[in-house]
């Protein structure tokens, strides 16, 4: 798959849309001791991310409350990262993933590396905004004091969104190459950082020209090379970039697999992964997760997870058993 391949989400905006019937529905489920979960899966799992800042509008003037914080105080665990998360826009969910990512006990290297390896340059920089705002602090600032060495400085080229756009030179891509397999065999610091340079500043479009010639001059897979020359979250985040120039919603699928059968059910890199790409091309992860794995992504959410917190899981994939 090429990466400018048509990609479909499974939410999409409600048609006949009523926020202010939506909000009032809402204050409902929210009142009492027990809320109404059912309700608030039906609505906030149905609506695109805009009608549910619209609704959040409407509940304030409504009840004079900040929609975001009842559900907080109102809701626990995983089901409450569900509902809470789907309240934030794409970019300030990505900042706030990324802030407890490093704040706490310890990183969280692969939130890092999943987030980083797959946003284009306008999502780096809106969430870059969007952290400021939230935090007060600075993206990039956070990421330097929070990791080191090589994958530091590959974070932070990332975080830089400055990724070539639309661009690719064939004559170019074979001296890429070359420069990725003399990387790959000498390993020297130097060489290293050319390897990162290319894999995050150059074009999709001109990584896919350069992954093939070196596979023509190497007779190795990129993928399989990197592994064998280099480890450590490093390692890990080289080959996240190239996975998802390759095939993002593959990528993406690969991580859920991951997360639900190595990790047994990591609910944080689930629901990141399900709300992040819930509009953008979850549709299209759930049929390379059938078919690279055999089960549909809805089977195996709904053997593994439970209660309201499944049905909004599941929900959100927008699928039975027998779909993807």
């Amino acid at each position: 798959m090429f990466c400018g391949d048509y990609v479909q989400g499974t939410i999409f905006p409600a048609p006949n849309f009523n926020p202010v019937m939506d909000a009032q529905m809402l204050g409902g489920a929210l009142q009492g001791f027990d809320c109404d979960k059912d309700v608030l899966i039906d609505i906030l799992t149905q609506r695109s991310n805009a009608q549910r800042l619209m609704i959040a509008e409407a509940y304030q003037s409504m009840y004079g409350r900040d929609l975001m914080w009842d559900l907080k105080e109102q809701l626990s665990s995983h089901f409450k990262d569900v509902m809470v998360g789907l309240m934030y826009p794409p970019p300030a969910y990505d900042a706030h993933e990324l802030w407890h990512a490093m704040k706490g006990a310890g990183t969280d290297e692969n939130c890092l590396i999943e987030i980083l390896a797959s946003r284009t340059n306008g999502e780096i920089f809106q969430m870059r905004e969007a952290y400021c705002l939230q935090h007060s602090t600075n993206l990039q600032e956070d990421i330097y004091s929070e990791t080191s060495g090589h994958f530091r400085d590959t974070l932070m080229n990332l975080v830089q969104g400055s990724r070539q756009e639309g661009y690719s030179d064939p004559a170019m891509a074979a001296q890429d190459a070359m420069v990725l397999w003399e990387a790959c065999q000498r390993k020297t610091g130097e060489h290293k950082t050319m390897l990162q340079m290319i894999l995050c500043n150059k074009s999709y479009q001109q990584l896919w020209l350069v992954f093939q010639q070196f596979q023509n001059i190497s007779g190795q897979d990129l993928v399989d090379a990197i592994n064998d020359c280099y480890d450590g979250y490093f390692q890990e985040l080289l080959v996240a970039i190239v996975l998802c120039v390759r095939d993002k919603p593959a990528y993406f699928a690969y991580k859920l697999y991951t997360a639900i059968h190595d990790f047994g059910f990591h609910n944080k890199t689930v629901i990141r992964i399900l709300i992040a790409r819930s509009e953008i091309d979850l549709l299209t992860i759930r049929k390379r997760y059938k078919e690279r794995y055999g089960k549909s992504l809805f089977h195996d959410i709904q053997n593994f997870a439970s209660g309201h917190y499944k049905k909004a899981l599941l929900t959100i994939c927008a699928g039975d058993m027998d779909d993807y």
